[in-house]
């Protein structure tokens, strides 16, 4: 039978080419993995501008250079100009070796992963009760250190980001809930010269937590405490950000630390979730979906959230002046609120 409707019935046609696309969509990630671990942006952006070239540098055949380059420059991670291979601009300014933007570790987090989306049938069809920390629940040091060299690239980003579009003078000391490497707060005090920060996370995380405070020199005024924000208490603050860990947890979860936040807060303090976040509908953006979806392969009770649902939790807790912005599109939302004065 054929995929296209009969001619002539007005009808669009339709076929099987998403689908296909859709199934082969795996060699994406694998080209742009062994991209990396070949240095072919950071051997591009040095010079290598052909095959030949190209092959020479990262010691392959020139027919497998052959291949690969085809491949890079279909999927616009490559491209020619005047005749050479150069990088395409995202693959120049975050996949170059050395330079100061460089993501290579974070574009192979989920790398290790591969194996379990692969039984990804097997996953949805276990009964087996989540774990309340998921893939934190035998954290260990080095295991933290290893994290955070990948996330570290991307969130300090994010924190520059956040401190260019929140407005925290006038504020004294901010609450970093699942800090990590402390970007935020890092990139906030930078910011705002009378602001201190407190990066709350499990106690194996602060310990890696202190050493990037130190590598940025602000361990002076970024502070640490070692422990489950899920579960303990709040130290007094007028300002609160929790980033990029909201799909690691369940309604209730994120429902209670929003309401121990507003207790937490002095009166007039503010508070801001950032993460990734479905529309209100429901219906995408699609990072958001696959983040819920990642906690299957930890045995987690994490899921996505709706943009309203997180809205919710502030207004429930007993927040005014609740809004989302947009804060990466398609893949950050940042959900603000205040305590009433």
């Amino acid at each position: 039978m054929s995929d296209a409707s009969p001619s002539g019935t007005g009808r669009d046609q339709v076929d099987s080419t998403r689908l296909q696309r859709m199934a082969r969509a795996y060699c994406d990630s694998a080209l742009l993995w062994a991209a990396l671990d070949l240095r072919v942006f950071t051997e591009v952006n040095a010079g290598a501008s052909d095959v030949a070239a190209l092959a020479s540098a990262c010691d392959i055949t020139e027919l497998n250079a052959d291949r690969l380059v085809s491949c890079l420059l279909a999927i616009d991670l490559l491209r020619k100009q005047d005749g050479r291979l150069v990088n395409a601009p995202d693959a120049d300014r975050f996949l170059v070796r050395g330079a100061d933007r460089y993501a290579g570790p974070w574009m192979q987090f989920t790398r290790p992963d591969v194996p379990g989306w692969m039984n990804l049938t097997e996953l949805l069809r276990s009964h087996e009760a989540p774990k309340p920390l998921g893939m934190y629940a035998d954290l260990t040091v080095e295991k933290a250190r290893a994290y955070h060299r990948a996330t570290s690239s991307i969130g300090m980003g994010a924190g520059r980001r956040f401190a260019r579009t929140v407005d925290l003078s006038g504020r004294t000391h901010l609450l970093d809930l699942g800090g990590g490497s402390g970007a935020y707060s890092i990139q906030a005090v930078k910011a705002f010269p009378g602001l201190r920060a407190t990066v709350f996370d499990l106690p194996p995380v602060v310990v890696v937590t202190a050493e990037y405070l130190e590598q940025h020199g602000v361990g002076d005024r970024v502070g640490t405490i070692g422990g489950d924000f899920t579960a303990d208490d709040f130290p007094a603050c007028d300002a609160i950000v929790m980033a990029s860990n909201l799909p690691i947890y369940d309604e209730a979860v994120i429902g209670g630390v929003v309401a121990k936040a507003f207790a937490a807060l002095e009166p007039g303090g503010e508070m801001h979730l950032v993460g990734e976040m479905l529309d209100d509908d429901g219906v995408g953006p699609l990072d958001a979906a696959l983040w819920g979806m990642q906690e299957i392969l930890y045995h987690s009770g994490g899921k996505a959230h709706r943009r309203d649902q997180v809205r919710g939790y502030f207004t429930d807790a007993g927040f005014v002046d609740v809004r989302d912005h947009e804060f990466v599109p398609d893949v950050l939302v940042r959900v603000s609120g205040r305590k009433p004065a």
